[in-house]
């Protein structure tokens, strides 16, 4: 499954601009390359672009929160500052839904291993 397929900016936020979509979908398939290549920051690094509104990505606190969750599970300290900080930012619901896509994103990953 492509990360398009998670990007719930298309089912609930507004209209946004088909090139502006390309661009974080490219920005996030670099990223996770780059994860999966042993890159320690890539994901942090999906989580300053996707909280400053950088690197061709859209600004969405969920999902900076998602991926600096991520990034703090396997123990990037930075990260763990940068999603408190976003979590000022964001309401109870919101930081729900991030880390119930932290899940989703970690569930599918160890699946996609074990079929590897």
């Amino acid at each position: 499954m492509g990360y398009i397929d998670h990007l719930h900016l298309v089912e609930c936020g507004p209209a946004i601009d088909p090139a502006v979509l390309l661009s974080t979908e490219t920005l996030v398939c670099n990223c996770l390359k780059a994860d999966r290549k042993g890159d320690d920051n890539a994901l942090f690094e999906l989580g300053c672009a996707f909280s400053t509104g950088s690197r061709g990505a859209l600004c969405d606190l969920v999902e900076a929160h998602k991926w600096f969750n991520i990034a703090a599970s396997r123990g990037h300290e930075e990260a763990q500052a940068c999603r408190a900080e976003v979590a000022e930012e964001m309401t109870a619901r919101e930081i729900v839904e991030a880390q119930r896509r932290a899940r989703a994103f970690l569930a599918e990953f160890a699946a996609n291993r074990r079929v590897a």
